[in-house]
């Protein structure tokens, strides 16, 4: 189980999920941005901490809540 994740900051992570996921911002409460996008099986939604560097453990929640797969997600983190 060899995942190619590591730390990165919540700023990049966001802006990855934008990007490459079609997740926009809907909402933020102090340091946690949440973010949602719709698709066909009906809302996603993950919230991301606002943090100059998540830890790998946070970063495959935010992934889990997302229903992203972390070895393709680490693909854009290049």
């Amino acid at each position: 189980m060899g995942s190619r994740l590591k730390p990165v900051s919540g700023e990049k992570v966001i802006k990855i999920l934008s990007k490459e996921y079609g997740f926009s911002v809907s909402g933020q409460s102090g340091i946690h941005v949440r973010l949602s996008k719709l698709t066909y099986e009906g809302k996603v939604v993950t919230v991301v901490p606002l943090h100059a560097e998540l830890r790998v453990g946070t970063l495959r929640n935010v992934l889990k809540l997302a229903k992203i797969d972390p070895d393709d997600f680490a693909g854009h983190l290049l």
